[in-house]
């Protein structure tokens, strides 16, 4: 059974039996509670267990064991995860290529209806010129007919008007709900900010500018000893602290520029125009401005409750490709990580 807290998915059983990896962690779980192994499911209780997300642990926990996909579908949209807020786009885009193929048979359908209206006309006009000598009576007889036939057309096209608007009010709020699902995709949940699907787009187009990527300075930023001060202080502490940062961060950034939330307490920020002298400036500047600024009360009175950071830099000119200049960020930022008498490092210094 599931517990109500992100670090109580991790069984007992598991922990004698030696330390296990993320992955092998979220296949126990899913394994023990039934559930498909689905890339959007190990979304799912990836951001549970190692996202350290309490209120969706809570969540899973409450299905029960052998959830039901739909329950499972409902709470990856419910916190916006990239694979179920796709999946929903996949959904309606089918749901918008059967309401076209609707429209195209109530457009042809009318267009039935006007062509058996023309060979009526066609018919009685034939019928008036051979036979000139026609009755009065038979002549309105077949004007009865036309006037019918035309009523059954003029009926027939306002009903299919009437569905035709009744489709395309339909196809709007399906692109609604598209765009919007696209728009929960690239953002993160808690800050607003971008996520890590948007960043990686955002490198991936520097790359493919005809112009080239050099000239550009990917800083990531980890929070130190974050859950840490997510267990001791809750995660409705650490989540305004989230904010707070991403305020800050925000603020850093000039109009072509990037900030992103790439990981639970990870940050990426993405600078235009900028040599290894002024993106070392920066990375300074933004970890005196978050030592600064973020500092929270405690109950601890020895406890300043001081936030700091890690940073690490690469420049896109180190790099050839998206992959290889994330990696080099990575590489520094683990190096500053391990180094708190140096928290701001750059690759190939």
């Amino acid at each position: 059974m599931l517990t109500a807290s992100a670090n109580g998915l991790v069984s007992r059983e598991a922990g004698r039996a030696g330390p296990l990896t993320d992955i092998q962690k979220i296949a126990q779980h899913m394994a023990r509670l039934n559930v498909t192994s689905l890339p959007r499911n190990y979304e799912l209780f990836h951001e549970a267990i190692i996202g350290h997300n309490p209120g969706l642990a809570q969540d899973i926990a409450a299905l029960g064991s052998q959830p039901e996909q739909a329950m499972l579908d409902e709470l990856g949209l419910k916190y916006r995860l990239v694979g179920h807020c796709g999946l929903v786009g996949e959904t309606s885009r089918n749901e918008a290529g059967r309401t076209l193929r609707e429209v195209a048979e109530r457009l042809a359908e009318g267009l039935r209806h006007r062509d058996a209206f023309a060979r009526a006309c066609g018919t009685i006009l034939r019928s008036v010129a051979g036979h000139e000598d026609q009755s009065l009576a038979a002549f309105i007889g077949e004007v009865d007919y036309l006037s019918a036939s035309l009523a059954t057309v003029m009926s027939a096209e306002m009903e299919i008007g009437a569905r035709l608007l009744d489709d395309i009010n339909k196809l709007e709020t399906l692109e609604r709900g598209i765009s919007a699902m696209q728009s929960a995709t690239i953002a993160d949940r808690i800050t607003g900010l971008a996520n890590r699907v948007a960043l990686n787009r955002q490198i991936t187009e520097l790359y493919e500018r005809e112009e080239g990527a050099a000239g550009s300075a990917l800083i990531m930023v980890d929070i130190d000893d974050f859950t840490e001060l997510n267990d001791r202080y809750g995660t409705q502490a650490g989540n305004k602290l989230l904010k707070k940062l991403a305020t800050l961060f925000r603020k850093s950034v000039k109009k072509n520029d990037f900030v992103a939330r790439t990981e639970a307490d990870e940050f990426a920020l993405l600078f235009a125009n900028v040599g290894m002298q002024d993106a070392i400036a920066i990375a300074e500047r933004l970890r005196a401005s978050v030592e600064e600024n973020l500092v929270f009360a405690t109950s601890d009175k020895g406890d300043s409750g001081r936030l700091t950071i890690s940073v690490g830099l690469a420049l896109s000119a180190d790099a050839t490709t998206p992959g290889q200049l994330q990696a080099n960020a990575r590489v520094a930022l683990l190096a500053a990580q391990s180094n708190r008498r140096l928290p701001v490092q750059a690759f190939g210094r």
